[in-house]
């Protein structure tokens, strides 16, 4: 016979927000294994020519990673389930106590997507360098007589080395004919 006593209560909303918020850590173990079943997928579908293919194939590094995401999210999914931590930021130049600068994180992203946008028609030397001068003035300089041309400066030296150097191609865009 079971008394009132025995029965246990009804979980409550409350009780599992608190459970969920003292493992949140968990939603990364679900983004990790989200991009590990991605990555696999990818890979394992991957058309390959068999003469293109040598001792290790184009799909071998993606298996690989990918087996390491699901492998990392399963570990730190059984970590925080048995009551593991992440610590809290605890570095000199982090102040908690302010709010995030989405002002800087918005340029950023802006300037990222702009130079994404301009890469083909103009090339990587003027979307390079529109990136790394736009990079600089959103993370606080503001030297416009210095900045654009050491942008231009470093744009058209990883240019040269990717695309002479290493044989990696990168779009020239309109200026490599006068270059």
């Amino acid at each position: 016979m079971t008394t009132q006593t025995d029965i246990p209560p009804a979980e409550t909303g409350g009780e599992r927000r608190s459970w969920l918020r003292e493992h949140s850590e968990l939603g990364v173990c679900a983004l990790l294994l989200a991009l590990g079943v991605l990555v696999l997928t990818d890979a394992l579908t991957m058309d390959v020519d068999i003469a293109q293919r040598g001792p290790v194939g184009p799909k071998t590094v993606p298996i690989v990673v990918g087996a390491g995401l699901l492998v990392i999210a399963a570990l730190l999914a059984v970590d925080v389930l048995r009551g593991g931590r992440g610590q809290a930021e605890t570095g000199e130049d982090v102040d908690l106590s302010e709010p995030a600068d989405w002002r800087t994180v918005l340029l950023l992203a802006g300037v990222f997507l702009g130079a994404a946008v301009i890469i083909e028609p103009l090339g990587f030397p003027v979307a390079g360098a529109l990136l790394f001068w736009g990079a600089a003035f959103a993370l606080g300089s503001r030297r416009i007589d210095r900045d654009p041309l050491i942008a231009a400066g470093l744009s058209l030296v990883t240019y040269v080395v990717f695309n002479n150097l290493l044989g990696v191609p990168l779009p020239g865009g309109p200026l490599m004919g006068v270059l």
